[in-house]
């Protein structure tokens, strides 16, 4: 008895329609999409709820911010609120640019460029000596190491000088944890990335409370960006602004019993990074099993 064929008709359709099927069922989901405990969302953003806005149901979101002037024009600068990200450049899951795995803090899901079309306007950025270069570190006692070390400086300042390059009309804030002590260190990195030909001069800059000028006036200057120096020698030596003589913050006053504590995570932390050198993770099942190798 012979065997009977099975005849598919146009079967490169149906191999493609299967291909287009597993492709849509294994992407990420997209903004607004409903996402689950496994929160497979595309890049930038985040499974989340809403129950203020009747959205009890998880779905990938991204707060996107407004423009401040797009409110109202012609103010001040400094009458303007700019959306700013502390430690901007430590990006979630990043390895360090030297190759070794980061053992430091980790604040942004973006990378600075993508902030920038998020709508963040202000960036603060910790600035090192490291491998005779400057470095975004995320590190302790005034020293980067390769296991805090991000990546250089220059990488992030160029994004912003291309985003500049790009919106003739918008302003950055640079805020630097400076622990750069390279002689023009600053001022080399930014001449080499670009953005020296943006930067607002000290000179305008209002030192007693007075308004800065308006964002028309910066922009119609092509003075669209604002750099502060945690180190106040720098405003004499490379003509970066010191914040503390242009900035205020508001207070934040810990309970005693917190500063205590924070003090003891602090000295943990310390004693961390002093005696240890890799922290490698292996997952076995649902499980992690932690490896420390100290310093010999």
């Amino acid at each position: 008895m012979k065997p009977k064929s099975i005849r598919i008709r146009n079967l490169p359709t149906h191999l493609l329609l299967i291909a287009v099927c597993l492709f849509t069922s294994s992407s990420a989901s997209k903004i607004g999409e409903n996402c689950g405990s496994d929160n497979k969302c595309d890049a930038g953003l985040s499974c989340q709820t809403c129950p203020a806005n009747g959205n009890t149901r998880p779905r990938c979101s991204r707060t996107q911010p407004l423009s401040p002037t797009s409110k109202v024009k012609g103010l001040a600068f400094n009458r303007y609120s700019w959306l700013t990200t502390h430690n901007s450049y430590a990006l979630a899951g990043a390895r360090s640019a030297t190759g070794s795995v980061i053992v430091a803090p980790m604040n942004q899901e973006d990378k600075v460029d993508e902030q920038l079309k998020n709508g963040v306007r202000g960036f603060m950025l910790d600035m090192y000596d490291f491998q005779n270069d400057i470095w975004l570190c995320h590190s302790f006692q005034s020293k980067c190491f390769n296991f805090t070390a991000f990546q250089p400086a220059i990488n992030v300042l160029k994004d912003m000088r291309t985003f500049l390059d790009g919106n003739p009309s918008e302003i950055i804030t640079i805020f630097i944890e400076d622990y750069v002590t390279a002689p023009q260190g600053l001022t080399k990195v930014l001449r080499d990335s670009g953005l020296s030909k943006y930067m607002f001069p000290v000179s305008r800059m209002p030192k007693n409370g007075e308004d800065w000028p308006t964002v028309d006036d910066m922009v119609q200057k092509n003075q669209r960006l604002v750099v502060f120096t945690s180190k106040s020698a720098k405003e004499a030596s490379e003509g970066i602004a010191y914040q503390w003589t242009y900035v205020v913050e508001n207070q934040c006053q810990f309970p005693p019993w917190k500063n205590v504590l924070l003090v003891f995570e602090f000295k943990l932390f310390e004693y961390f990074y002093n005696f240890f050198s890799f922290l490698l993770l292996f997952e076995v099942k649902n499980c992690f099993l932690m490896l420390l190798f100290c310093w010999v």
